[in-house]
């Protein structure tokens, strides 16, 4: 075959590559929504160790948190309804999770608050929550020195496994660089076009 037929399809080829991985950068781009810090409540629970029995005690706490919380908030629109509503049910979270400590036969302490929480980026199906100070939910657990659980109160996504939810590495202005991969498919392509080009011409040029 002429080597500029080769050449000619083999950079048509190159080019409905790299078209097809930046169409499908985009449409990641736009399946994926942004939540700001400011639209959403969140839950934090900091387990005392990593022992079985304290992470058992943090999803049974969890679980009943969860329940009475989303039966507070389901109904409401309005974000700092929401809040205050949480705010002035702290009493009864704390009370919940008093309860499961006496049904372990425990006197472990423990603390509630309602505060402004540092969360890392976290990737939940097409929602992204950036890293950030979120209005939260935090409840520690003895130290506080076992692995942590999270979800989202409010819009109420806590029936969703939110611990599972995929890490994302922020860029340097907080948000996600969704075209990571492209570059990187664009680039391994573009090496396999220079090495094909090479082993033809290769011997000929030396």
């Amino acid at each position: 075959m002429n080597p500029k037929v080769i050449i000619y399809l083999l950079f048509s080829l190159f080019v409905l590559l790299v078209s097809y991985e930046s169409q499908q950068a985009v449409a990641v781009a736009n399946h994926h929504e942004t939540v700001s810090q400011d639209e959403a409540i969140r839950l934090r629970i900091l387990a005392n160790s990593d022992a079985i029995s304290d992470q058992i005690l943090k999803r049974e706490i969890r679980d009943e948190v969860n329940a009475a919380i989303t039966e507070w908030v389901t109904g409401l629109i309005d974000l700092e309804d929401a809040k205050n509503e949480i705010t002035n049910n702290l009493p009864e979270i704390e009370a919940i999770v008093a309860r499961e400590l006496e049904k372990q036969g425990l006197s472990q302490q423990f603390t509630v608050s309602f505060d402004e929480v540092q969360f890392p980026t976290k990737l939940y199906g097409n929602l992204v929550y950036p890293a950030g100070m979120y209005d939260a939910v935090l409840i520690t657990l003895g130290e506080g020195k076992g692995e942590n659980w999270w979800c989202v109160l409010f819009p109420p996504l806590c029936f969703l496994d939110m611990a599972n939810g995929e890490a994302v590495e922020p860029s340097s202005d907080g948000s996600t660089d969704e075209k990571t991969e492209e570059v990187e498919v664009t680039f391994f392509v573009v090496e396999i076009f220079s090495s094909i080009i090479d082993s033809l011409f290769g011997n000929d040029q030396a």
